[in-house]
């Protein structure tokens, strides 16, 4: 089956937007349901999707495992797969790990830039590597089939967590250092330490992490995939947009700051521009996925690879990563 996925998306969610999903085509999404929320706080917005799951059931369900991408298919909806971008969910208690993962979630970042009670986060001045509950975390979160994600975390802390990890680890959304330098891109040591144990890297269009920014063309963006796939082989890459649709600046602020500081933080953005860049051209919303077939095809990917790219490797990820050991 040729899976269409997306590995990272936090949009302003609403029926238009789970309209455009099913006009792309997409399979299956993995949807952030937390920033800087509590667990009390992250459960709320389990519930918002619960509703929204019943209010728009002709058009999304809530995923569990693999087999749900099939069953997406079947009777044409996208499956929606929760994740958290940081670990604060779990506040300082290894328990709700499980707790969470009972409630849908498959995927947890150790960290979200800052240094966390796990990890480091990249935008950090010094790598600390995983903590003491950073190690317990890991081996909990692979206990139950709980992905760990390290697409905000720092090159030490992202190898240590690939080698302390006995399932594959997950960078959901980024790119390339060497292709655009921005402090969430990966450096290939830190993809290496993925990919070599099995991990998967989602690229991502945040036009902050593209080369050219919001003018980053098609054929840029799938000619760096390809050259990507030269390096680490092309079974352990796939698409995370990191799509952002229709969020206020406010959502933004959020994002960056929660409750950490009273400043506000622009991130790798301009201070004169707080909120989102414009999108490249080739994606402006879910309905632009099949872009990237064709873009992957016109590089010279054959299609079982285009394929592989587009889902099927996330898909065997999910069915490695979501059940319990």
């Amino acid at each position: 089956m040729n899976y269409r996925i997306d590995a990272l998306q936090y949009a302003n969610w609403s029926e238009k937007i789970f309209r455009q999903m099913r006009e792309g085509g997409l399979d299956a999404v993995h949807v952030t349901i937390a920033y800087h929320e509590t667990f009390r706080e992250t459960v709320l917005r389990i519930e918002e999707w619960n509703r929204r799951f019943e209010q728009h059931s002709d058009l999304i369900f809530q995923g569990f495992t693999a087999a749900d991408l099939a069953k997406a298919r079947e009777t044409g909806r996208t499956a929606i797969f929760f994740g958290a971008q940081n670990p604060s969910p779990i506040e300082d208690d290894i328990g709700l790990v499980e707790v969470l993962h009972r409630l849908g979630m498959r995927f947890m970042q150790l960290t979200y830039n800052n240094q966390s009670l796990l990890a480091t986060g990249c935008y950090e001045a010094e790598d600390a590597g995983i903590t003491r509950m950073g190690r317990e975390v890991i081996e909990e979160m692979n206990r139950v089939g709980m992905v760990v994600d390290m697409s905000h975390s720092a090159d030490r802390s992202t190898i240590e967590a690939a080698e302390l990890s006995s399932r594959p680890i997950a960078i959901t959304h980024a790119n390339p250092w060497d292709w655009h330098p921005a402090k969430r891109n990966k450096k290939d040591a830190v993809i290496r330490a993925v990919t070599e144990r099995g991990g998967m890297l989602g690229f991502s269009l945040y036009p902050h992490h593209l080369k050219g920014g919001s003018a980053c063309t098609l054929q840029d963006f799938c000619e760096m995939i390809a050259r990507t796939a030269e390096r680490y082989g092309v079974n352990h890459l796939g698409i995370g947009t990191d799509l952002c649709q229709d969020h206020p600046d406010s959502i933004v602020e959020w994002m960056r700051v929660g409750r950490w500081t009273k400043k506000i933080d622009y991130g790798e953005g301009s201070a004169s521009a707080p909120g989102f860049p414009p999108m490249p051209e080739f994606y402006k919303d879910n309905r632009d996925f099949p872009n990237f077939a064709k873009g992957l095809a016109e590089v010279g990917f054959s299609q079982v690879e285009v394929d592989a790219l587009m889902g099927g490797n996330w898909h065997r990820f999910f069915a490695e990563g979501f059940g319990p050991k």
